[in-house]
C-alpha cells in the first residue's frame, strides 16, 4: 500500500482552519484588517506616522524639515504595502527573531533608499524613537480592529437588522398565534416579533456605534523615560496625545508598559452580546420553520437530505448558530484575559489578539447565513390562520379582562371572571360557537357584548402591527 500524500506538504498551503479554507468568500474583506499582514501594515503605518509627526512638529532638535515630497514618499510605502513587502518582513524577522524589530528595519531600508537629496536619509534614529514595541502594537491593534469593526462588521450586522425590520414592516399585519412556553397563547402578528428581534440588535450596534478605540505612546513603563532623557524640552504627554489623537484614536494618558485593553473587552462584550441576540433570532426562525410558519424556498439542484429527497434543511440558521456560538466564546476570552497583565508586562495578549479576526469571521460568517437564509423564506398564511381558528380558547383572556372592567363599572353578575374562563377552557379546544354562547350568557353591556363577539383568535393582536413603527423611531 502506498503511503498517503502529506497534505501539510501541498502548495499552495491548505487552510488548517475552516475560515480560510471553505468559508473564506464570506470573511475574506476582514483580511485587509485583522490579518497578520495587515497587523504588520498598521505597524509600518504607526512608524511612518510616528516619524512624520516627530519631524513635522519639530519635537527632536536638530531633526531636518520634511518635504511635501517626503511624506508623500513615506506614506507610499504603507500604500503599496503588498506580498512582496510581505515576504521581505518575513525575512527579515528571521534575522531579528522580532516582528516590531523587523518592520523598524524594514522602514529604515526605505529611508536609506529614498531619491538623492531626500532629508529622509538623514532621519532613520527616528525610526521608533522613544517607543517600546507596545507603543506600535497597540496603535496597530486599535487602527485594525477599528477598521475591521466600521468597514466590514458593522455594515454588514447593519444591513442584517435592516432586512430583518424590512421583513416586519412587510408582516406587521399577518397574524399569528404566539407560544409561551411553547404553549398557545395570546396571539401577535409575524411582524412584531420580528421587530423585537430587529429593535434588540440595534440596541447592540448603538452601543458598539460609541465604543472608544483607545491607544498610548509612552515607552517601556508608561513613564515617558527615555523621551525624557533624550528630550528633556519637549512636552512628551502633549506630543504623545496629540498623535494618538492624529490617528483617529482615543489617548489613553495612564499605563503600564501595555495600553490596557479595557476598550478592546468593552467592544468584544457588546459585540458578543449582538451574536447572542442574533442567535436567538435564528433559533426563533428555525422554529418557525420546524412549525412550517415559514417555508423554506427550494434551491434548484440543492440537496437536503442524503436519504431523503423531502428535505429543505435550515441550514442557514443551523450554520449561524455555531458560528455565533464560536465567535461569542473567542470574543468572551479575549475580554476576559486581555484586562489583565503581570505588573508592566506580559506576553499572553500577544497570541491573544491573533484571534480577534477568527472572532469577527465567525460573526460575520453567521451574520452572512441569517441574511442568505432570510431570502429564502416566504410565509404559509393558511396554517397561521388555520392555528388560529383551532385556539379559541386563547380568547379566554379578553373576556375575562373585559368582565372585570364591567365589574369595576358596577356591571352585575360578573363575578370570578378569571376562575370562570379557567373552567371554560384550561385543557379543552374549544370552537368559534362554544366561545360566542358563553359570552351571549354572560350579561355583559351591549357594546362589550358586541365588541367581544366579534372578535377571534385572528383579530385578537391588539396593537402588534402598531408597534412595529417604532423601529422608524
Amino acid at each position: 500500500m502506498s503511503p498517503r500524500v502529506r497534505l501539510a506538504d501541498v502548495t499552495p498551503p491548505i487552510a488548517l482552519g475552516p475560515l480560510d479554507g471553505r468559508y473564506r468568500a464570506a470573511v475574506a474583506p476582514l483580511v485587509d484588517h485583522l490579518s497578520e499582514a495587515a497587523l504588520n501594515r498598521e505597524r509600518v503605518h504607526v512608524e511612518v506616522e510616528w516619524l512624520i509627526h516627530l519631524a513635522q512638529h519639530q519635537v527632536v532638535p536638530g531633526a531636518p524639515t520634511l518635504s511635501d515630497a517626503d511624506v508623500a514618499y513615506l506614506r507610499d510605502v504603507v500604500a503599496t504595502f503588498g506580498p512582496d513587502e510581505v515576504a521581505e518582513l518575513a525575512a527579515i524577522e528571521k534575522i531579528t527573531v522580532h516582528d516590531v524589530k523587523a518592520v523598524e528595519y524594514f522602514l529604515k531600508s526605505r529611508l536609506a533608499a529614498a531619491p538623492e537629496g531626500s532629508a529622509l536619509r538623514e532621519v532613520g534614529e527616528l525610526v521608533h524613537f522613544g517607543c517600546t514595541s507596545e507603543d506600535i502594537n497597540n496603535l496597530s491593534y486599535a487602527l485594525m480592529v477599528r477598521g475591521a469593526v466600521q468597514e466590514v462588521w458593522t455594515p454588514a450586522a447593519t444591513a442584517l437588522v435592516d432586512q430583518v425590520a424590512e421583513l416586519a414592516r412587510a408582516l406587521r399585519d399577518q397574524p399569528m398565534l404566539a407560544l409561551t412556553h411553547g404553549q398557545p397563547a395570546t396571539p401577535t402578528t409575524l411582524g412584531k416579533e420580528l421587530a423585537v428581534l430587529a429593535h434588540r440588535l440595534r440596541r447592540q450596534l448603538v452601543r458598539i456605534g460609541h465604543d472608544e478605540y483607545l491607544g498610548k505612546l509612552n515607552g517601556a513603563t508608561g513613564t515617558y523615560g527615555a523621551h525624557v532623557v533624550a528630550v528633556p524640552g519637549a512636552d512628551w504627554p502633549a506630543v504623545s496625545k496629540s498623535f494618538v489623537e492624529h490617528l483617529g484614536l482615543t489617548w489613553n494618558p495612564l499605563t503600564t508598559q501595555i495600553e490596557s485593553h479595557d476598550w478592546q473587552a468593552e467592544l468584544y462584550a457588546d459585540v458578543a452580546r449582538f451574536n447572542r441576540v442574533l442567535h436567538n433570532l435564528a433559533t426563533d426562525v428555525w422554529t418557525y420553520i420546524s412549525r412550517g410558519v415559514f417555508i423554506q424556498i427550494p434551491v434548484a439542484g440543492a440537496t437536503g437530505s442524503s436519504t431523503m429527497p423531502h428535505k429543505v434543511n435550515p441550514i442557514r440558521f443551523e450554520n449561524a448558530e455555531a458560528n455565533l456560538e464560536l465567535s461569542s466564546a473567542l470574543l468572551d476570552t479575549l475580554a476576559s484575559t486581555l484586562v489583565t497583565s503581570r505588573l508592566q508586562r506580559d506576553l499572553t495578549d500577544s497570541t491573544t489578539q491573533r484571534n480577534i479576526g477568527p472572532a469577527f469571521g465567525h460573526s460575520l460568517l453567521a451574520i452572512d447565513n441569517v441574511a442568505r437564509g432570510l431570502r429564502g423564506l416566504s410565509v404559509d398564511e393558511a396554517l397561521l390562520a388555520r392555528e388560529l381558528d383551532e385556539n379559541w380558547e386563547v380568547l379566554g383572556e379578553p373576556v375575562q379582562s373585559a368582565m372585570r372592567a364591567a365589574s369595576v363599572a358596577g356591571v352585575t353578575g360578573m363575578e370570578n371572571p378569571y376562575e370562570r374562563l379557567k373552567e371554560l377552557t384550561r385543557g379543552r379546544r374549544l370552537t368559534a360557537d362554544d366561545m360566542r354562547e358563553f359570552i351571549g350568557g354572560l350579561g355583559l353591556p351591549d357594546d362589550v357584548a358586541a365588541r367581544l363577539a366579534v372578535l377571534t383568535p385572528a383579530s385578537y393582536t391588539g396593537l402588534a402591527n402598531v408597534l412595529v413603527s417604532y423601529l422608524d423611531a
